[in-house]
C-alpha cells in the first residue's frame, strides 16, 4: 500500500488550536506522547506503543488531533485480524479505533478526524469496515445511554460514508448495541463487493473470488 499524506486541518475550538494530520510516521509518533485520559483501550503509554506498532505496518495509518507534542485523539487503519471472517477478503481494510480524550470532547474533533482519514485516496481501493464493540464506550464520561451514544457513532460514520451493515457475526451479535460499518471505495470491484456481500452472513452462498 502507497500511504498519501497530505497538509495538516486546524481545528481552531475554545480549548485551542487543535492539528489534525496523518498519516503519522512512526518517528513522529515516537516523539509524541498521549493525553492520559486516551484509555479506552489500554492504558496511555501502552496505547502509543500500540499506535506506533500500526504505523509501522504496510497498510497501518495513524491519524492523530494533537495541540503541541500531545495527542489528545486518534483513528486507526490496520488489516482485519486474522481471526476475523473479514480477513479472508483480500481488499478490506479495517479502521480499527477512534478516541478522543474526555477533556476535549464535544468539540467536532472525532468527525474531524473521520473526515481527515477519508481524504485519503487509499481508502477508495478497498472496504473500510468499523467494528464498534459497546463494551469499549465511554457511557458515564459522554452522558448518553447506550443506545444514544450508539446513534452518535452510526451518524458520524454515515458523515464519510460508513453505512450500518446486518451480519451474523457473532463478535457483532455479541450485543445488539455492536455496530458493523461499512465503506465501498469507489475503485473496489464488483466482484470484491459482491464476495464482501456473501460474507455478512455465514450461512448465505458464498461466492468464490477470483
Amino acid at each position: 500500500m502507497t500511504k498519501a499524506f497530505s497538509e495538516a486541518k486546524i481545528l481552531n475550538t475554545p480549548l485551542g488550536e487543535i492539528r489534525v494530520e496523518g498519516p503519522v510516521e512512526a518517528a513522529n509518533l515516537e516523539k509524541m506522547f498521549l493525553n492520559k485520559k486516551l484509555t479506552s483501550f489500554r492504558p496511555a503509554d501502552r496505547q502509543k506503543e500500540a499506535l506506533i506498532k500500526i504505523s509501522k505496518l504496510p497498510e497501518g495509518m495513524i491519524y492523530a488531533a494533537r495541540i503541541g507534542r500531545e495527542i489528545i485523539g486518534y483513528l486507526t487503519f490496520h488489516y482485519p485480524s486474522g481471526y476475523s471472517r473479514w480477513s479472508k477478503h483480500p481488499r478490506v481494510l479495517e479502521l480499527g479505533g477512534i478516541e478522543v480524550s474526555p477533556d476535549w470532547r464535544k468539540n467536532g474533533i472525532g468527525t474531524t478526524l473521520l473526515r481527515k482519514a477519508f481524504t485519503n485516496p487509499v481508502v477508495e481501493d478497498y472496504i473500510v469496515i468499523a467494528i464498534e464493540f459497546c463494551w469499549h464506550w465511554d457511557l458515564k464520561g459522554s452522558g448518553l445511554g447506550l443506545m444514544a451514544y450508539r446513534r452518535m457513532l452510526v451518524n458520524s460514520f454515515k458523515s464519510v460514508g460508513l453505512e450500518n451493515r446486518a451480519t451474523d457475526d457473532p463478535d457483532i451479535t455479541e450485543d445488539p448495541a455492536n455496530v458493523l460499518a461499512v465503506y465501498f471505495g469507489k475503485n473496489v470491484s464488483k466482484d470484491n463487493i459482491m464476495l464482501f456481500e456473501s460474507m455478512l452472513f455465514n450461512n448465505r452462498h458464498t461466492v468464490e473470488f477470483r
